[in-house]
């Protein structure tokens, strides 16, 4: 598995999770990574995504303030820490990654996709 997501579980509406991904991809630092999420009847939807170093990320009005993407290239592992969760949150939590930045995160064209992680918000 080149991509595995980990974290996920049942959380009440309010509370707090951090998702993690490690990757075995090669070069990992020249990739630009990010988080989608897809809830059982509808489209996958972008979550957030972060650039090669870390200086710049980008994430979907829906999170925004609420998640914080982040990364260690040292360690080959990119992170989503979700706060201030709501119910319409519940979904599958897929990490993503991509040579190129932000375009192909952002259209959830990336080359590589990993496993899910689930997320599960109860109001």
């Amino acid at each position: 598995v080149q991509l595995q997501a980990s974290g996920g579980g049942l959380v009440q509406a309010g509370g707090s999770l951090r998702l993690s991904c490690e990757s075995s991809l090669p070069a990992f630092s020249n990739l630009a990574l990010g988080w989608f999420r897809q809830a059982p009847g509808k489209d996958p939807e972008f979550v957030a995504a972060i650039n090669w170093g870390g200086e710049n990320t980008l994430y979907a009005d829906s999170v925004k303030g609420r998640f914080t993407i982040s990364r260690d290239n040292a360690k080959n592992a990119v992170w989503l820490q979700m706060n201030s969760l709501k119910p319409e949150d519940t979904a599958l939590y897929r990490c993503m990654a991509d040579e190129m930045w932000p375009r192909s995160l952002y259209r959830l064209q990336a080359r590589f996709e990993g496993r899910g992680t689930q997320v599960t918000v109860s109001s």
